[in-house]
């Protein structure tokens, strides 16, 4: 089944804060800048503008998720992601088929949750901590706080430099990296129904969510 180990709500806030994470790194990535620099800079300016959106904040989710698409998306390296979810094994023994299917229905799914995800922004903002970056890297960890809760909430996620600039691959929000959340719910599915049930269960599940939305 398609469901986390943890509860509902704390699943919930993984990508709400995984949103944030996405979301300042929307245009990021054509500058020259640290990576550090370039996600203070803009996830302040993203998370202003959902705040001060009355369309986002109405919950017009047709318009979110074409925001979502044409910022996040290119921004996000979806394959490694899905590797790291389905597992090494899993993903070797696809069929190209099979692959393809998989990748466009985590990414509708993963899209479609950002975009409900914004909606909740409030008085959230993002702190950056200090990076140690050398240009020669080709992948870091940047590590951030989330304020504006009652407790500030532990964010990390790791960037990969690719031929197109910097793509997230991960996100660890208060000791939990979140394509290891997805993992658990997927093992159990792929050992009951293969990987053919768990195309056919996320299908399913976005489906649903574009009738409701």
């Amino acid at each position: 089944m398609l469901v986390s180990s943890l509860s509902p709500v704390r699943v919930a806030k993984l990508l709400l804060y995984f949103v944030f994470s996405l979301v300042s790194l929307q245009s990021a990535f054509a500058e020259t800048q640290a990576p550090d620099a370039l996600i203070t800079k803009v996830s302040t300016e993203v998370i202003e503008a959902a705040k001060s959106d009355p369309s986002i904040k109405a919950g017009d989710l047709k318009k979110i998720i074409v925001l979502v698409e044409s910022k996040v998306l290119p921004h996000v390296n979806f394959q490694r992601m899905t590797i790291a979810t389905v597992g090494a094994r899993n993903w070797n023994a696809a069929t190209e088929e099979q692959k393809s299917k998989l990748l466009l229905e985590y990414k509708t799914l993963l899209m479609r949750t950002y975009a409900g995800a914004l909606t909740l922004v409030k008085d959230q903002t993002v702190q950056v901590q200090p990076l140690r970056f050398q240009p020669t890297d080709t992948e870091v960890l940047v590590r951030t706080k989330v304020r504006g809760g009652a407790e500030p909430v532990q964010l990390d996620y790791r960037l990969a430099k690719a031929a197109q600039g910097w793509q997230i691959y991960d996100v660890n929000v208060s000791g939990f990296w979140l394509t290891e959340q997805f993992r658990n719910s997927w093992a159990s599915e792929i050992r009951a129904n293969g990987l053919d049930g768990l195309i056919s269960s996320l299908a399913k599940r976005n489906l649903s969510a574009a009738a409701k939305g």
